[in-house]
């Protein structure tokens, strides 16, 4: 199909949803085979060339692993040299990892390496705008990390790739797509950095980093008879983040539903993957607002999917995970009225109030948790062991759509419980006139992962909190996690579930009441023997014993551990059948993998160290 049929497909296809046309930067940064690859040498141009997967390519289907270096298959110079050249010289060789500046060699630079503190070396403003970096370094592998903080003993890349490709055009990853599927290189999608379990990272890939897609058009009036919406939209470039967009919708009178922390890619694996946010409790998950998507498929073409064109993918992209079925370029989204929000944020520590009191008071939160969801209220709470003691935080309390008095008498009961108990605190409650000010004053930047943690999540259903027997072993459960020193953060919320929107968001979130994490922690410099069986044994002990009370609940795939048992039930629920299903029509050859996506249990990466990282070949499973 040439780049004008692909161009007329798109614009039938936002005729039909009354959509705007593509604009004509993006027909123009289409794929023109007969004018992109004219000069291209016969030798190589196949390699460019859109289509099914070739079943003779390498790695596709006759290879047990992805072409790494070394292999007989690995891409010449000339081909990789090529792939530069047709991208516009936007290929990235051999990226070099922030930290390396610390470590004898080229790069070495000990003025940068001094002014990488710990603080400064954990704000996710340093690292989202590195085409490798992962906020995730323990799925990296930890081979390029700063001293003071973990001694790699050198600066090797690890789990970081190999090539990446600086996408802004929908031809830049046409190209890469295509390139990676006729050579059987693995191929990675990084935005900015921010999931988990690592899956924008890949030991020597070829990696499409779309964090500078960064276009946004606000649209006045979208209608999609289908999904029954009439209204308001933001079409995104799917580099486009928290505080971008929040910024773009403020300064249009209006909210979008997205991420609480600011450099989320908001348009990437957020959306994707589901996402939950401050909005969550009145308008459901980031996925549940999703309008159309423009993505580039396993086979290297650009498509428009939405309620009637492509309208698999535009299901399974609608919460089946990112990095899985397509690489999305941009994202329309629904556009809400601005609203105020009343804010509350303060602390109580064991220290202070006596250990038991402490817990009394924890108790009685649990007993709000059912009351604050329902009135679409969401609450950010963290609960911290530090030597013996215990720290509590609302950090914050968020309760869009409320005013001042209305969020009170929503937190009158756990307030006066706490004067009950003889708890003195400041509860902060602050009213706001505009959501965008309310969450830029009210939440905490999100940092980068220590290298010495890994965590877990569950998605607590109502079931847990509907009788004073289910809310005491619920409370039970996470004091004995705190004094088994697990850091938690717990969010009560509830996902609504916006009415004629079937999607691929995990079925687990709908009866949503608290989506809670915690961590486990190991000494620094423990063995890969040591890590593995203190990581197995909190997920046989600490999540086992959360799973234990919340049996059929899940987790929520981006906030989570790649030891998640059953995974594809834990991040999907009962729409993980036809994610597979979906994922053998879209993607036959497995081209886009990520750690447990949709499928990946078909392969599994081989770590130098036997960890759950990103450092070794991507290879079948047996």
């Amino acid at each position: 199909m040439s780049s004008f049929t692909l161009w007329i497909t798109a614009v039938l296809a936002s005729i039909t949803t009354g959509t705007p046309l593509l604009s004509a930067k993006v027909e123009t940064g289409l794929l023109n085979l007969d004018v992109d690859l004219q000069h291209v040498d016969s030798s190589i141009k196949s390699l460019f060339l859109p289509g099914s997967p070739n079943s003779n390519a390498p790695g596709n289907t006759t290879s047990r692993c992805k072409i790494y270096p070394g292999d007989p298959e690995w891409p010449s110079d000339k081909a990789w040299s090529q792939l530069d050249v047709l991208t516009g010289k936007r290929l990235i060789t051999g990226p070099t990892p922030l930290a390396a500046v610390c470590y004898p060699g080229k790069d070495y630079d000990a003025a940068k390496c001094a002014g990488y503190t710990t603080p400064v070396w954990q704000r996710s403003y340093v690292h989202m705008d590195d085409p490798i970096e992962m906020m995730s370094p323990v799925a990296q592998g930890l081979t390029c990390s700063i001293p003071s903080l973990y001694d790699s003993k050198g600066c090797t890349r690890g789990g970081f790739p190999k090539y990446v490709v600086n996408a802004t055009e929908p031809k830049h990853v046409q190209l890469a797509v295509n390139f990676a599927r006729n050579t059987g290189v693995r191929l990675v999608i990084k935005n900015t950095g921010h999931d988990f379990l690592g899956k924008s990272g890949g030991k020597d890939a070829l990696s499409v980093w779309t964090h500078w897609m960064k276009s946004i058009d606000y649209i006045e009036k979208y209608v999609d008879e289908k999904l029954g919406y009439s209204g308001p939209a933001f079409k995104a470039g799917v580099g486009v983040q928290a505080f971008e967009i929040y910024r773009a919708a403020h300064e249009k009178g209006k909210v979008v539903v997205g991420g609480e922390g600011e450099t989320v890619g908001i348009m990437g694996g957020y959306i994707q993957g589901g996402g939950h946010s401050p909005l969550t409790g009145l308008y459901g998950t980031g996925a549940d607002n999703v309008l159309s998507f423009e993505a580039v498929t396993a086979d290297g073409k650009f498509v428009v999917a939405n309620s009637t064109s492509n309208t698999d993918l535009f299901w399974a992209l609608r919460g089946g995970g990112g990095s899985t079925f397509a690489v999305a370029i941009s994202v329309t989204v629904k556009a809400y009225p601005d609203l105020q929000v009343t804010a509350s944020r303060f602390t109580i520590s064991s220290a202070v109030t006596g250990k038991e009191t402490f817990w009394a008071a924890i108790r009685a939160y649990v007993d709000s948790f059912i009351p604050n969801a329902d009135a679409g209220t969401y609450t950010y709470a963290t609960l911290i062991p530090t030597n013996g003691t215990f720290t509590f935080s609302f950090s914050p309390y968020f309760a869009p759509g409320k005013s001042k008095k209305e969020a009170t008498a929503l937190l009158d009961p756990f307030f006066t419980s706490l004067k009950d108990l003889g708890i003195k605190f400041d509860p902060n409650v602050t009213h706001f006139d505009h959501f965008y000010d309310a969450w830029r004053s009210s939440f905490p930047l999100e940092a980068v992962q220590k290298p010495n943690v890994a965590t877990a999540s569950r998605l607590f259903p109502r079931a847990n909190f509907e009788t004073k027997e289910k809310r005491q072993e619920y409370f039970d459960r996470i004091r004995a996690s705190s004094e088994n020193n697990r850091v938690q953060v717990h969010f009560n919320i509830q996902a609504k579930d916006p009415s004629n929107n079937d999607n691929a968001v995990n079925s687990h979130w709908r009866p949503l009441v608290s989506f809670s994490m915690q961590s486990v922690r190991w000494p620094i410099n423990s063995t890969a023997a040591e890590i593995l069986k203190i990581r197995k044994d909190f997920q046989a002990g600490d999540m086992q014993s959360w799973r234990d009370i919340s049996p059929g609940a899940g987790s929520y795939l981006a906030e989570a551990d790649r030891l998640e048992p059953d995974f594809g039930n834990a991040f999907w629920g009962d729409k993980y059948p036809r994610l597979l299903e979906l994922k053998k029509k879209l993607d036959p050859q497995d081209l886009f993998y990520a750690a447990t996506g949709v499928g990946s249990e078909r392969w599994r990466v081989e770590s130098v160290d036997g960890l759950p990282n990103e450092n070794g070949k991507l290879c079948r499973v047996d």
